[in-house]
């Protein structure tokens, strides 16, 4: 089996993620961030994600990016908007986040002789994120394989985003094909401590609209009306 590092948030879309990297045939080595996040629950998740689709290993990381602020994500002093998805970037945009973690990636596959990262983002149902385009992954591949040792002697890397293009029905409706039990993983930019969301952020108005439009039973726990 090939190895890979798989980026794992604990939300519906990086589940999906380490599902079809397993289809594929991948030893799935699953990385998740504590970066200051207020959504901390969606750590707890993606442990409860990893040992259920059969990761090989999962380690969660610390690193405080949350200490510069500037996000809606991990300073308490900004809002989470709660009013629908407006246009520009919002302030749940965490400032270099998924540069960040994929470095993070990049150097434990390093590490692991992996040649494969696999990470959940995508440009179709979502925030409006820059860090979420195909330009900036095709960008940061490219940097990947003249920044290591593995691709200096020969070992390309490839990062791996099969979500990029899907809709949220879509991505719903492969991973529950794929048996993503979908009632374990936190994706609410404001779940309480038990990983119960608030139905009225982004986050979980993009994931109800996706569990809609899929015509799949929403398992999702609320702490109020959505």
């Amino acid at each position: 089996m090939e190895t890979a590092v798989v980026l794992l948030s604990g939300g519906l879309d990086s589940a999906t993620v380490l599902a079809i990297a397993r289809a594929e045939g991948y030893l799935c080595h699953c990385l998740s961030v504590d970066y200051g996040q207020r959504h901390v629950a969606e750590l707890a998740a993606a442990q409860r994600v990893a040992a259920a689709l059969g990761a090989a290993e999962h380690r969660t990381i610390r690193i405080e990016i949350g200490q510069f602020g500037g996000s809606a994500l991990t300073d308490s002093d900004i809002a989470v908007p709660t009013n629908g998805i407006g246009e520009g970037i919002p302030v749940t945009y965490v400032p270099a986040r998924n540069t960040i973690m994929l470095s993070l990636a990049l150097a434990w596959a390093e590490v692991l002789g992996a040649g494969d990262i696999f990470v959940g983002v995508n440009a179709v149902d979502y925030s409006g994120y820059p860090d979420c385009r195909p330009e900036y992954i095709g960008a940061f591949e490219n940097m990947a394989n003249l920044a290591t040792k593995a691709a200096v002697e020969g070992r390309r890397l490839r990062i791996h985003t099969p979500l990029i293009q899907s809709s949220k029905a879509e991505i719903i409706r492969r991973g529950t094909t794929l048996g993503v039990d979908y009632g374990l993983t936190v994706s609410c930019y404001q779940a309480d401590t038990d990983g119960r969301a608030c139905g009225v952020c982004d986050s979980c108005r993009l994931r109800q609209a996706g569990f809609e439009s899929a015509a799949i039973t929403d398992p999702t726990r609320y702490y109020s009306a959505a």
